[in-house]
């Protein structure tokens, strides 16, 4: 709280937002020691269940920040999941060797819990209650001005990142175009009920007679699309999607229950004998008219940053939102710790978009292709029996498992090592220090430069970086390569499979690159 609401306060960096995005990149940047400033308009944090869960590498990245056992419940490590969903079709995965599809269940409410809390624990100022209403960016500064319950203040901050959701006023005020389309006829509607115990089995599936057994997930109707998912025991979730009639509702008039009740009925072509929710809420009950996919022009514009649903937005199928956005808080936020800290390369903030927009651009591309595949109409039947059949051949299977899950992504890192470039192989190792999964040696958010095999070169050519890359030398029974400089977010830098003298070049051109020049910042 401000101690003067008069008073203009300088800062390092203001997050705008405080949903699961804002508050990662909030932790992100407090494992590297600073303490940026978290605003929200809601007086706390909203119970309001948006997300259910996280699917595909962000799992792995939370795994790598130490928060999976929080988030899942499970002390032990992510384990992918056996079958999945695309287009409203049942995807088995367990042919898929390496099968990179993680699924975590976990209510947005729960989500943001954990998150709050770590902030905290991490030193963030957190401030709910406090709603961005206006900034004025300048040439190295960001001028932003807030209302808060005792009064009206102004913060100067180096950066202002945009974490507010798709309607990001950050986004407005700074210009960036928000490109895309708006599928205005499609209505969707979700609701916690309560579903017979009979028509329920006892892993997760729904059975409706004379329709069929549902998984978890979209799927394909004739007359729409029906949304089935029991996240939490003994509180099912359902839901629809339907393709016009969505302009005779407004989202200013509340939905009913019996409104969600009639849509599914249409939808399954029966009725479902499904009631109200009962026991402690909040329970969702929403409808949402069109589907907007967008992807923000620009992901920065001078000392202003979008995050997360600021700067894409798309279906939800196949669950791709969070780990699109939580991505994007582990890319972005090492890399504005190292301009504040002092020793950022020329250009590395600019790679926050190069790297991110064409992730969101494949995301949307993905997405959209399941909303084709789900659409009604003779063709869109056919196109679907054939993708069916595609959907057998262990390639294609392999294929879309690794463009759901995001392992696919390569960044241009400027190494030609098959590894570099990718997200971190988790290899168990020994070290100094003893036994250690990768993951767990990159929860301190800081660079690794691992060596596997003989130090002394590797040390030698590094010495310049020791103050902000840590050298490990490890050991395992297959390595991955002879050396790997893996970044904090966990994506590989640079790799080699023999360090040999002709190496030094690279290996100092790929510090130089990502970590800046040599020397100590003392």
């Amino acid at each position: 709280m401000p101690e003067n609401s008069a008073s203009v306060r300088t800062t390092d960096i203001v997050i705008t937002g405080a949903g699961p995005n804002g508050l990662m990149l909030a932790c992100e940047l407090a494992l590297a020691g600073l303490r940026p400033i978290v605003l929200d308009r809601l007086p706390a944090p909203s119970l309001e269940p948006k997300a259910n869960g996280l699917a595909g590498q962000v799992v792995r990245i939370l795994d790598m920040r130490g928060l999976y056992g929080a988030f899942s419940g499970n002390p032990g490590t992510p384990t992918p999941v056996p079958r999945y969903i695309f287009g409203g079709m049942p995807l088995d995965l367990t042919a898929v060797q390496p099968n990179p599809v993680h699924l975590l269940l976990k209510p947005q409410p729960e989500m943001v819990e954990i998150l709050t809390k770590r902030a905290i624990d991490l030193g963030v100022d957190l401030r709910w209650g406090h709603e961005l209403i206006d900034i004025e960016p300048g040439d190295d500064r960001v001028r932003v001005s807030i209302s808060a319950p005792d009064g009206a203040y102004e913060l100067t901050a180096r950066f202002l990142v945009g974490a507010d959701g798709g309607k990001s006023l950050v986004r407005k005020r700074t210009g960036i175009d928000f490109p895309g389309i708006t599928a205005d006829g499609h209505i969707a509607r979700t609701g916690h009920t309560t579903i017979p115990a009979e028509l329920r089995t006892g892993d997760g599936r729904l059975e409706v007679p004379g329709v069929g057994t549902f998984e978890l997930g979209h799927h394909s109707l004739e007359r729409g699309i029906f949304v089935y998912a029991e996240l939490q025991p003994h509180r099912p979730l359902v839901g629809t999607i339907e393709f016009e009639g969505g302009e005779q509702y407004s989202n200013d008039t509340p939905m009913t229950f019996d409104e969600l009740r009639d849509s599914v009925e249409r939808v399954l072509g029966t009725p479902l004998p499904i009631t109200p929710p009962t026991g402690p809420g909040p329970h969702n009950l929403r409808r949402t008219i069109g589907q907007n996919t967008r992807v923000a022009e620009h992901y920065r514009l001078g000392n202003v940053f979008l995050l997360g649903d600021a700067a894409h937005v798309h279906s939800a199928m196949g669950g791709p939102g969070l780990n699109l956005g939580l991505q994007d808080t582990v890319n972005l936020g090492w890399k504005l710790a190292a301009e504040v800290r002092g020793w950022a390369p020329e250009g590395l903030l600019d790679t926050y978009e190069s790297e991110r927009h064409p992730v969101a651009e494949r995301v949307v591309m993905y997405t959209l292709s399941q909303s084709a595949l789900v659409s009604p109409g003779p063709e869109i039947t056919a196109l679907r029996e054939l993708f069916g059949e595609l959907m057998q051949l262990p390639q294609v299977t392999t294929h879309i498992a690794n463009l759901l899950a995001g392992s696919d992504v390569r960044y241009d890192v400027g190494d030609s090592h098959p590894l570099s470039g990718h997200l971190f192989p988790d290899h168990t190792v020994e070290t100094d220090s003893g036994t250690a999964r990768i993951a767990e040696l990159l929860r301190p958010a800081r660079p690794i430069l691992f060596a596997f095999g003989d130090t002394a070169d590797l040390a030698a050519v590094a010495a310049g970086w020791t103050d902000r890359v840590d050298l490990v030398a490890a050991t395992c029974p297959e390595p991955p390569a002879a050396a790997l400089l893996i970044r904090p977010d966990g994506y590989i830098a640079w790799a080699t499979d023999d360090f040999t003298p002709s190496d030094h070049g690279s290996l100092r051109a790929a510090l130089e690159r990502w970590f800046g020049t040599p020397g100590s910042l003392d």
